[in-house]
């Protein structure tokens, strides 16, 4: 992709992203996606951004794994790119059969993530995608969880990363590619 082509890609982005303070409580910016979403040529960009990024550092991927539930939004567009399967990694309860839990802290909160016992079978290469990456807890989680799974992390992919709140650092060994990078506040 020509370097003017991905700072068009980008501009469109950074555009359609806006702020919402004090949600969900006081002292958090939001940064919402939902118009990104309603632009398929700014969807599309967010995509092919991904896949650009994926081709280039990891030629050898088995499945894409989206967190509940943004991650579910770009997850399967990238894997079906990519021609390879999409996993889910899901609240509390809301998967069938046998999974696997683990609880983990929020910014604002606690949570449960689970994934079905079946869904990655050992050293399968899998990448991490999510819309937004503040202090890294529930990427943290899926990480944790794939690694119980015996998955092997490429990477964590994120359209919004909120640099100021060190959820990368927090996500070390791996690494983590975001399109767009703000402040919290």
């Amino acid at each position: 992709m020509a370097e003017s082509s991905r700072a068009q890609k980008l501009e469109l982005i950074t555009q359609r992203l806006r702020g919402f303070p004090d949600f969900p409580i006081k002292g958090i910016l939001f940064r919402d996606i939902c118009p990104i979403l309603k632009d398929p040529k700014c969807t599309a960009a967010v995509t092919d951004l991904f896949e650009e990024y994926v081709r280039k550092k990891h030629p050898i991927v088995d499945l894409i794994v989206g967190l509940d539930a943004r991650g579910f939004l770009f997850g399967p567009l990238l894997a079906q790119r990519l021609g390879v399967g999409f996993v889910l990694v899901r609240k509390k309860g809301k998967l069938p059969g046998p999974v696997k839990s683990l609880s983990y802290d929020l910014e604002y909160g606690k949570a449960d993530a689970e994934i079905q016992e079946d869904a990655i079978a050992p050293g399968q290469k899998v990448l991490v995608i999510d819309d937004l990456l503040a202090t890294g807890g529930t990427l943290c989680a899926a990480c944790e969880l794939l690694k119980v799974q015996q998955a092997v992390v490429l990477d964590c992919l994120v359209v919004v990363e909120l640099k100021d709140l060190s959820g990368a650092e927090r996500l070390k060994p791996h690494t983590v590619f975001s399109l767009v990078s703000y402040d919290s506040t």
